[in-house]
């Protein structure tokens, strides 16, 4: 029976084979039935990620035991990571419910406090296999609870990249090189030269956050600059709510769960397979 994986071994097939895992963040059943069905049609590995209010939420117990059902029904390898996690007990308690990566973002502290809290979190996961991402830098945007604006905002430093890495060990690094959390008002502007030289010093996966709304190409470039993990939410969410009110718009007496959230499913798979399309994950596995 397949079990769930650290993103260990996914991440450094895709840094060596220059393609990315997608991230999707997921919310419940229905989109986790999406994306990891999704996901095995087309031989894609497979990064299912629950924010803080997602596992609020639904519980790390019960988001746990359907990303083992998915995990048990398909060959492709399948990843449940924690995604902007801050509290150290937060992850700990998701550690042990049996999520098998994890994300400590502790971007908006000091350098120095930023690898006390990644190496508490290190020390920790690392016992059970678990692999853990870290942040540098910060993007602007929201994300749950998390508001970073524009006059906070901090790109990754590729030197403190390095010193970051050689102070934690870290298993991947999210870098700031101008995306953002939620939509643009305009085309992001990406720093791709930051991003290319962070690469040439740093041996690390390297992970895009704030992916969603951002044109392909430009994720693409980032995938062939060393980016091998692309996080991916909002373009998730918006098809999904678009089908189920457009479904009440034409059936308002409807009351059947299963028969308006089948078109919102059947929305958001077409982003998805679109968005292993733009990774180049397909037929990775």
């Amino acid at each position: 029976m397949q079990q769930l994986l650290s993103t260990r071994q996914l991440l450094f097939n895709a840094q060596k084979r220059k393609y990315a895992v997608p991230a999707f963040n997921i919310h419940n059943m229905e989109t986790l039935q999406v994306v990891t069905e999704t996901a095995a049609e087309l031989h894609s590995p497979l990064i299912l990620a629950a924010t803080p209010s997602t596992v609020a939420y639904a519980g790390a117990d019960y988001l746990v035991a359907m990303a083992a059902v998915a995990a048990a029904r398909t060959d492709i390898p399948i990843a449940l990571h924690l995604d902007h996690h801050e509290r150290f007990s937060d992850i700990q308690q998701a550690i042990d419910a049996g999520f098998s990566s994890c994300m400590i973002d502790a971007s908006r502290a000091p350098f120095s406090v930023n690898v006390e809290r990644t190496n508490e979190v290190l020390a920790y996961a690392h016992r059970y296999d678990v692999t853990v991402e870290a942040e540098l830098g910060r993007l602007v945007g929201i994300e749950d609870d998390l508001v970073v604006n524009e006059k906070v905002s901090m790109y990754t430093n590729p030197q403190d990249a390095v010193r970051f890495i050689e102070e934690t060990g870290i298993d991947s690094l999210a870098v700031a090189i101008g995306t953002a959390h939620g939509l643009y008002k305009g085309t992001p502007e990406l720093d791709f030269d930051r991003l290319e030289a962070i690469h040439r010093v740093v041996d690390t996966p390297l992970v895009l956050h704030g992916a969603s709304d951002v044109p392909d190409e430009l994720v693409q470039r980032a995938i062939s600059l060393g980016i091998c993990k692309v996080n991916i939410a909002t373009d998730l969410k918006i098809p999904f709510s678009a089908a189920i009110q457009s479904y009440f718009q034409q059936h308002p007496e409807a009351t059947d769960p299963r028969k308006y959230l089948n078109p919102a499913k059947e929305a958001m798979r077409v982003v998805v397979r679109h968005k292993i399309a733009v990774c180049g994950s397909a037929g990775k596995y």
